[in-house]
């Protein structure tokens, strides 16, 4: 029998996962297909084990439809999902790398993610800044993606604070291709092939993506200095898997990528390039009794280069203002045991570790192109964490039940930051004594089920460590200066939820109520304004604003997430929307932000979309989203408007093995505002693009 790895069971949860851990569902089937030489192909979830049915008592969504090529993108397919929140309404072909955190439930305000991201459970954000390389999924084949909303899930490791977003690749037998070209001389090219190989499967899988870009200023504040932001990404993978005796695996992979984008004036170009390397040990009965066990161990190498320019009020001119290399490394191993009790496994154990080390070089203050200083900060740290979670039915298979904890030890070594005249005298040699202390969470958990219907109720408790990039490196946007604080705790978040769902047939409608209270929360808080000198960041120009990351008291956010979706025919319809009412508590310094909403927090979003079956011979989508207005900044001076847009596209299938495509973003061309400069200087997301295109498959 041959295992090949694939997305399908991880997206047919609960089924899958009650197989294993609940009587209730005792009777559902795993998905078997037959290759072309009728051997038994049995697709599981990618990377490790299936989640518990434990997660079912928060909510969840299952992401299907992750198309690959012609465009489309993964930051931008979540974006229709309610509560999902990145940090900057721009992706990642014209996002400057660094803002591109994502979090959910209004827990924002900040670039580093307050959620995880995991790839066939490997960490995904950045080891240094805790951004995530969203245009490093674009080489990946996806089975799909799985979203659970709220922390506390201690499988995940630490940091998920708003929830988890993973991501599941896959392996087919056969090959696919596409190949698309678009507006602005886009074009987009991908593949993938797998194979059975031996006891085992092989996959490669690569993309590569380019296009002259948009001008990100808007028409009408446009200089001589602004251009369009050219653009190419890329990258590739191997997946390698073996059988060992009759229920284990092992599984290797590497993928690696490149990212190089400017931001649409001279010096403001970025490089990354990154190399994730994995393997992983897999025992997993299936369906049978038996223990099931997944040990994992990961590295991340991460090389980020950018530049920040200075652009004249009349932006007519632009000059270096900054040049910086943020090398970066993460290490991680985990093991996870679900011992054999009769015919289930309601428990799981295990451990993990991540280790993160990295620093930024940065060259600024130019004089005639010519830098005159230098900066050297950064720094490590680890966690260490044990986990437990037991899952079971309350004396009838209609009560689940599930209790989880977690204990972390987390460790900051010696930060550093070192600044000097290029050429002359030292000017900062700061040593920051390392640190350590002991965090728990965990998650309490209930879901009744009545035929179709569910009510579900969880509590909460999770934490997540400063990244290097708040703890140690001071930054410039435009005029604004923000310096580091290497004093920062850790964030900790109390929360809780109640739902509703049902399913019954093609109708699927779920109602979540959430509360939570997340405690230091990091965040740029305003203390000053410019002209002036100022610590951490020197010199401030005059309407320049001086900030410095600090822990607010909290951040109290509540609301509600509704989901609903309807088969019509060969139609599916799909809707969702969340409100948050979030609020910053604060006092001392950062007094002035209390009461106020935190920055890049809409308090509305949502989306509605049609998508006809993929099986039939013509068909195509269409998505509505929304999403409100918004704060710039944490004093919310300046605001970004609401706005609204459509993406939609229709495919013919020419024969089983070729399809042609058109698709468009955008397609009013609104103006999606991205962020607003203290000066009024409005950039915006992508504007119309039309992409037309073709898929193979054999």
């Amino acid at each position: 029998m041959i295992r090949l790895l694939g997305g399908l069971s991880a997206l047919a949860l609960p089924a899958a996962v009650a197989a294993q851990d609940s009587p209730a569902a005792a009777s559902e089937e795993p998905i078997i297909l037959l290759n072309e030489t009728r051997e038994t192909i049995v697709v599981t979830g990618a990377g490790s084990l299936a989640p518990t049915a434990g997660d079912s008592v928060q909510d969840v969504t299952l992401i299907r439809d992750v198309e690959p090529g012609l465009g489309a993108r993964v930051e931008n397919r979540l974006r229709d999902e309610a509560g999902i929140v990145q940090f900057r309404r721009s992706d990642g072909r014209s996002a400057h790398p660094t803002s591109q955190g994502v979090t959910l439930r209004g827990l924002g305000g900040n670039a580093s993610s307050r959620a995880v991201v995991l790839l066939d459970g490997v960490p995904q954000a950045d080891p240094f800044g805790g951004w995530v390389a969203w245009s490093g999924f674009d080489a990946v084949r996806l089975g799909g993606i799985r979203i659970t909303r709220g922390g506390g899930g201690g499988a995940d490791g630490p940091g998920a604070l708003a929830g988890t977003i993973a991501l599941h690749s896959s392996i087919t037998d056969g090959a696919e291709a596409s190949a698309a070209y678009g507006s602005r001389d886009a074009f987009d090219l991908s593949g993938s092939v797998g194979s059975n190989l031996g006891e085992g499967a092989i996959a490669l899988d690569a993309r590569f993506a380019g296009g002259d870009g948009f001008t990100p200023v808007v028409a009408d504040q446009r200089g001589a200095a602004d251009r369009a932001a050219r653009y190419r990404q890329g990258g590739g993978g191997i997946r390698l898997q073996t059988l060992t005796g009759g229920s284990g695996r092992i599984e290797a992979t590497v993928r690696g990528f490149f990212d190089r984008r400017d931001r649409g004036t001279d010096y403001s170009r970025s490089r990354t390039d990154g190399v994730d390397a994995s393997v992983r040990y897999v025992l997993d009965p299936g369906f049978a009794d038996g223990w099931r066990a997944s040990v994992l161990a990961y590295v991340q190498l991460r090389d980020f280069d950018t530049g920040f320019a200075s652009v004249a009020v009349d932006r007519d001119s632009a000059n270096p203002a900054l040049e910086q290399h943020v090398p970066a490394t993460g290490l991680g191993a985990r093991i996870e045991l679900r011992p054999a009790f009769g015919s289930r496994n309601p428990l799981r154990v295990g451990i993990d570790w991540r280790r993160t080390v990295g620093r930024t070089e940065e060259d600024y203050f130019f004089t005639d192109f010519v830098p005159g200083r230098h900066r050297v900060a950064g720094g490590s740290s680890d966690t260490l964490g044990a986990f437990a979670e037991w899952t079971d039915c309350l004396g009838s298979d209609r009560l689940l039940w599930t209790a989880s904890g977690r204990l972390d030890r987390w460790w900051l070594g010696e930060g550093y930051r070192f600044e000097t005249n290029i050429g002359g005298a030292p000017i900062t040699d700061a040593r920051f004594a390392a640190r350590q202390g002991w965090e728990a969470s965990g998650r309490l958990g209930i879901k009744w089920t009545a035929g179709p219907f569910a009510l579900r109720a969880a509590a909460y408790r999770g934490w997540r460590l400063p990244t290097l990039n708040e703890l140690y490196r001071p930054f410039r946007v435009g005029p604004d200066a923000t310096a580091a604080n290497e004093l920062l705790e850790p964030e900790r978040l109390w929360g809780g939820e109640i739902g509703a769902d049902w399913s019954a047939g093609r109708t699927r409608v779920g109602v979540t109520l959430f509360a939570n209270r997340l405690s230091n929360a990091i965040a740029n808080v305003t203390l000053g304004t410019g002209p002036g000198n100022f610590p951490g960041v020197g010199f401030v120009a005059a309407g320049a604003t001086y900030s410095q990351r600090q822990n607010l008291d909290a951040i109290d956010s509540k609301g509600v997430e509704v989901s609903a979706e309807q088969g019509i025919g060969p139609l599916i319809l799909r809707a969702t929307w969340a409100l948050t009412d979030a609020r910053v508590d604060a006092s001392g310094t950062a007094a002035t932000l209390d009461g106020l909403r935190p920055a890049q927090i809409a308090k509305h979003g949502g989306s509605l979309s049609i998508l006809a079956d993929r099986g039939r011979p013509f068909g195509g989508f269409a998505t509505l989203r929304y999403i409100g207005r918004q704060n710039e900044d944490d004093l919310g001076l300046l605001a970004l408007d609401d706005a609204l847009t459509l993406d939609a596209g229709l495919w013919w299938r020419l024969s089983d093995a070729v399809s042609i495509e058109a698709r468009g973003e955008n397609l009013f061309d609104e103006l999606v505002p991205a962020a607003i400069s203290s000066a009024g200087i409005v950039e915006r997301a992508t504007p119309r693009t039309l992409w037309v295109g073709a898929r193979l498959s054999f």
